[in-house]
């Protein structure tokens, strides 16, 4: 061995296969939270809604803060009404 390697005991961990693209998967990380980015998302829009109050003079900044905060709602909006479907069929 060099002097460079460590030699660890093997810890059984109970799992026969564990996927090598996924790793943490025994533990519960690798799904997507929904629901967690469903609430980051509107907290995002009620931000950028927020943005515009302000003392700025012009318009333009208000209105790229609301189409960004339509857009997002949108996608929110359609991501909840009509979710998408696992290929896995």
């Amino acid at each position: 061995m060099a002097s460079t390697e460590v030699d660890h005991a093997p810890v059984d961990t109970g799992w026969v296969r564990e996927p090598a693209d996924v790793p943490s998967a025994r533990f519960g990380w690798s799904g997507f939270g929904r629901k967690s980015a469903g609430i980051a998302g509107w907290i995002v829009v009620i931000g950028l809604l927020g943005m515009t109050i302000g003392n700025h003079q012009g318009k333009v900044e208000d209105i790229y803060l609301v189409v960004i905060a339509v857009v997002v709602a949108f996608l929110l909006l359609r991501n909840t009404l009509w979710p998408r479907r696992s290929k896995s069929a």
